[in-house]
């Protein structure tokens, strides 16, 4: 059954998703400045114990987490129909 939305429905939806994604991405990005971060702190100040995996897994869990409740089972945009999707895209920027 095929659900008819207005175009401001459309646009209020697309708007909550991408709100979704740069949430995740800014997440990522974070994880990806304060984990070297603290690797560093780590092997600089107490090399004989290595804690930082503690934050690594961790956090690394919630983040997983976090993608997965944005992108679900979608593995890298590979969702259902996007083979159609992706051949209507390259014929419009032909």
């Amino acid at each position: 059954m095929e659900v008819n939305y207005t175009q401001e429905q459309k646009l209020f939806v697309a708007k909550k998703r991408v709100k979704k994604i740069k949430g995740f991405y800014s997440h990522l990005t974070v994880y990806c400045i304060v984990i070297p971060t603290l690797i560093f702190i780590n092997l600089k100040f107490d090399p004989s114990f290595h804690w930082f995996w503690f934050s690594l897994c961790g956090w690394g869990i919630g983040l997983f987490s976090h993608w997965f409740a944005v992108f679900g089972m979608n593995l890298l945009g590979f969702g259902e129909n996007w083979e159609e999707k992706k051949i209507k895209e390259l014929m419009n920027n032909n």
